[in-house]
């Protein structure tokens, strides 16, 4: 097939990620380092591997030594200033040291199972000091490899559980000695050791596995092959193939910014190449590989959360289903202004030689069977660890249909250690997580906050939303994903269940928000990242960016007022129609801020097409039928102005 010059090379990809995803930036150790941090990492994944197959151990056990092997790890291979990473080759002293301390701690409960078990909460000093090093060092393994944003929040929190007595009005509380702290937060399963962390150290972790062995069967570059022969010669091709392959690196990454630089580096190019902007080249694969991590089967990993958050007999796939037409409607919002631009400034698709060889491509439509095998097993019922554990086994499966493709031994082992080091930052920022939520929970503050969020809302549910959704965007700015659901997920999505929303809608909800942090201006790490690659405005591309995801800031609205879009509660000829209303509204929409449609829009077509859109979307009859009432006269405006600017032919 035909590759372009401009497309980045791996260390070009490298030095962005890098630069914009603070879990890229590790040292380049060799020698005996080297060998020991190899050994940590193959291990970290044999650990869960054994653990996965033979049973977990119990859950202080099991979330104790996955925190001991990520933070003397993190603190092997991340450098305290940031201005070092991904250029050290060897390991500061006090890293060593810190490295050692961390072993200690992860191994302490394993050790002292028993005596623990006894005391049942009274901390002796050996105790004590162990858990406050555990607290310390968490915060600076998180600062190392998430970023400083959700560190400070989570010694905020700390903070507020310590002096809540000096706290005002309602969020004054009788307040933590350090002796409680300490002990909620290490010895116990509501603080570090809690929900977050024993995801993370379960079900993420697996699935970061899956995610790895894919890549190292080059289901990547396939990605953006089938992408190509699908849509490369359609209109603006480029810019849908880029929303197409996005969409499937979403299911091996759960980084929006490593999928931005996967698939970015290659579609950028081609999208500037065939003509358009350089900000709006950057914003399209910034937008569609945020996106990524809304797509099932294999979504963010703060999904995996949102099992246990729920609660009540929920299952994985329960979420995937929900989430399904809500993705494709996002995807969908993308494609149709990326179509209408192409519309508007007149570009071409590929041409025949720039498309790869279909049959080729065609060939290699087994690399796919894997996620197929996925989606079949959690339809099945099979527990999501198993489900993990069987679609590892079948990728070195498929793998080996192939020379090019297959898996061997050294594959497995790079597979395995890459894995690990992808888990990294996840366990970091769960455990963090876990601090903010063994203080919410020994606090009260959750309610607390969800109360106050009602009365500044006075009690009516569309501001509650709109100041829930400003709540996780503010907090996802440079924040990861998981933490970023754990934090609104605890004090801001109970506020929207007190108004009777399911369950389910509420944390899908700040789920979207958070994510949409990512392109979200002033700071939108995946724009950024894109913005690098296209040598566009960073600004620029993150507005760029927000607007043409658009439908992520209304989609959400759309599910809470309307369950029946996450198949709640619904059949299947209204989940049609509720289909119907909602595409046609994300369609009128897209038009109306691309300003294009069978022609030039006129500033009081774009108006009523942004309306139209939103009567479409709000779940009433009343303003369904105006909605398509209004969508079928624009139509017809627009069809009958553009006949008419049409020249007449004939006597």
């Amino acid at each position: 097939m035909s590759h372009y010059d401009e497309t980045l090379s791996d260390e070009k990809q490298q030095e962005l990620l890098e630069k914009y995803d603070p879990e890229a930036g590790t040292r380049k150790l060799k020698g005996m380092l080297g060998w020991i941090v190899f050994v940590g990492l193959l291990s970290f994944s044999l650990f869960h591997l054994y653990t996965g197959i033979f049973g977990m151990l119990t859950a202080q056990l099991q979330r104790s030594i996955h925190l001991g092997f990520a933070l003397a790890l993190i603190f092997l291979l991340f450098p305290a200033r940031k201005r070092n990473r991904g250029k050290e080759h060897k390991v500061a002293w006090y890293d060593m040291i810190l490295a050692c301390i961390a072993v200690i701690v992860g191994s302490y409960w394993p050790l002292m199972i028993d005596e623990l078990v006894l005391r049942a909460g009274n901390l002796t000093d050996l105790d004590f000091y162990v858990g406050l090093a555990g607290i310390l060092l968490v915060l600076e393994a998180t600062r190392r490899a998430v970023g400083l944003p959700i560190t400070i929040i989570a010694i905020l929190f700390m903070c507020y559980g310590i002096f809540g007595q000096y706290m005002p009005g309602f969020i004054a509380h009788r307040g933590l000695d350090l002796n409680r702290l300490v002990q909620t937060m290490f010895f116990t399963t509501e603080g570090i050791l809690g929900t977050p962390l024993g995801v993370s150290s379960t079900f993420i972790f697996l699935f970061l596995l899956f995610g790895s062995f894919l890549v190292k069967t080059g289901v990547g570059q396939y990605f953006n092959d089938l992408a190509i022969a699908v849509a490369g010669r359609s209109i603006g091709g480029p810019a849908k193939v880029a929303v197409f392959s996005s969409a499937l690196q979403g299911t091996i990454s759960g980084s929006s910014v490593a999928n931005v630089v996967t698939s970015g580096s290659f579609t950028i190019p081609m999208m500037k190449k065939l003509g358009y902007k350089k900000e709006f080249a950057g914003a399209v694969e910034a937008a569609a590989s945020t996106g990524g991590q809304l797509m099932p089967p294999i979504m963010g990993a703060a999904a995996f959360l949102m099992v246990e958050f729920i609660g009540g007999g929920i299952t994985y796939w329960d979420i995937a289903k929900a989430a399904a037409i809500p993705a494709v409607l996002y995807f969908s919002g993308i494609w149709i202004m990326t179509h209408f631009e192409a519309k508007r400034i007149g570009l071409r698709g590929l041409t025949k030689e720039e498309m790869p060889n279909r049959r080729e491509v065609l060939k290699k439509i087994y690399l796919l069977l894997p996620i197929i095998a996925v989606i079949l097993l959690l339809m099945s019922g099979m527990s999501v660890i198993r489900a993990a554990l069987w679609a590892i086994v079948i990728t070195v499966v498929v793998s080996a249909i192939k020379k090019e493709t297959r898996i061997g031994f050294k594959g497995f082992i790079d597979a395995l250690v890459d894995g690990a080091r992808s888990a990294l930052g996840v366990a970091a920022a769960t455990a963090a997580a876990g601090i903010i939520v063994g203080v919410v929970t020994k606090t009260g503050l959750g309610l607390k906050l969800a109360n106050g969020l009602l009365d500044l809302a006075g009690g009516a549910l569309l501001p509650t939303l709109f100041l829930t959704m400003i709540t996780a965007i503010v907090l996802g700015m440079g924040s990861p994903t998981t933490a970023n659901y754990v934090i609104t997920s605890t004090i801001a999505a109970p506020a929207i269940i007190l108004l009777g929303i399911p369950d389910l809608s509420a944390h899908l909800f700040v789920f979207y928000f958070g994510i949409i942090a990512d392109i979200t201006p002033p700071v939108a790490l995946a724009a950024f990242a894109a913005s690098a690659i296209s040598g566009g405005e960073p600004f620029r591309t993150g507005v760029n960016s927000s607007k043409l995801a658009i439908s992520a800031f209304i989609i959400p609205y759309m599910f809470v007022l309307s369950p029946e879009l996450l198949m709640i509660n619904t059949t299947w000829t209204y989940l049609i129609w509720v289909v119907f209303t909602a595409f046609c509204g994300m369609f009128a929409i897209s038009t109306g801020v691309i300003g294009f449609w069978i022609r030039e829009m006129f500033w009081y077509e774009r108006v009523v097409a942004i309306v139209a859109g939103l009567c479409l979307i709000y779940p009433e009859n009343i303003t369904d039928i105006t909605g398509l009432v209004a969508f079928g006269l624009l139509f017809t405006l627009q069809f009958m102005i553009k006949r008419n600017s049409m020249p007449r032919t004939g006597i």
